[in-house]
């Protein structure tokens, strides 16, 4: 199986009946990892579909195979693609990267002019945000809008944000300014297309 085997597409309403699945999966990883995430709902899932401000990937066969929404914060100054997720039976095909690629494209086209950013603890997402342009910044170029914060209560490492005064944690902050920043693919064309990506970008 390839890359090309996938379609990676922007989600809308006849996905909804994924979201559980989708929920399920990104709990358990998370589980499995020991790492923190923030949990979503399925109706919350369910409505970044609805809006068009989520991106599925799917199989030849129409099995779900990744997704990832995005979210914006702070007046719409601050947009922040989250959980990124993979199904295990396509892991370590270079999909995560198709779909962040889809998914940044697709915040720059709805949020024009917003610095994206993300925190992580996982190097394969950090290695991707980087590829894309961001870069690693301190948590005070982040959003200052507490409904993003609140976001992390449900994570087990909150109380090191807290401790911290949201200064820092065990997550990497990354940030891309496109006022500053250089982007280093074709948005137009990562839209237009289903799983474009640069293949000498993914055998890297």
């Amino acid at each position: 199986m390839s890359i090309n085997d996938f379609r990676v597409i922007v989600a809308d309403s006849s996905h909804v009946g994924f979201s559980q699945e989708i929920c399920d999966e990104i709990h358990e990883s998370a589980k499995k990892r020991g790492t923190g995430i923030a949990k979503r709902s399925i109706e919350y899932i369910s409505s970044k579909m609805i809006e068009g401000k989520a991106i599925i990937a799917f199989a030849s066969d129409g099995t779900w195979a990744g997704f990832t929404y995005i979210e914006s914060w702070e007046g719409k100054k601050y947009v922040a693609n989250s959980g990124l997720i993979v199904n295990p039976l396509f892991r370590n095909l270079g999909l995560a990267k198709v779909i962040k690629r889809k998914a940044f494209a697709l915040s720059l086209k709805t949020f024009k002019g917003a610095k994206m950013f993300g925190l992580t603890t996982g190097l394969a997402v950090m290695k991707i945000n980087s590829d894309l342009g961001y870069h690693p910044v301190t948590f005070s170029e982040l959003t200052s809008d507490n409904k993003f914060w609140e976001g992390c209560k449900n994570c087990i490492n909150y109380p090191i944000l807290l401790q911290k005064e949201r200064r820092n944690c065990l997550c990497t902050a990354m940030l891309f300014d496109p006022s500053k920043d250089k982007m280093r693919f074709d948005a137009d064309e990562a839209l237009m297309n289903d799983n474009y990506l640069m293949c000498e970008q993914i055998n890297k």
